[in-house]
């Protein structure tokens, strides 16, 4: 029979809790201007290579030409105009924002 002491399933309970939350804010970033709630996250990325992983998918911004934003959706190249959506791998993408330099868009889980 295997005991456990208390220290044990205390740290175990705050391994189990963190990868809950983890897994609940469901974005993390490497620039800035994101935010999530309820299963969506809006980013806005400026400057080409600006990045975010967005519900566990990287989202690249490639640039903007004639009005188009370029977009790496893990791996998938895409392009919205402002107020367009496209579907790129497991993620539905709405480009809310587009000017010569970046890109606001929600993404929310296909």
């Amino acid at each position: 029979m295997t005991s456990t002491t208390p220290a044990t399933r205390l740290a175990g309970g705050l391994l189990a809790g963190g990868l809950s939350l983890a897994a609940l804010t469901g974005c993390s970033f490497t620039s800035q201007n994101v935010s999530c709630s309820a299963g969506s996250c809006t980013v806005t990325l400026t400057g080409d290579g600006a990045q975010a992983e967005i519900l566990g998918t990287t989202l690249s911004f490639d640039g903007v030409q004639d009005g188009r934003a370029s977009l790496s959706v893990g791996g998938n190249s895409v392009s919205c105009g402002e107020g367009e959506g496209v579907a790129a791998g497991p993620l539905q993408i709405s480009c809310s924002s587009v000017t010569d330099d970046s890109v606001k868009v929600t993404a929310s889980l296909s």
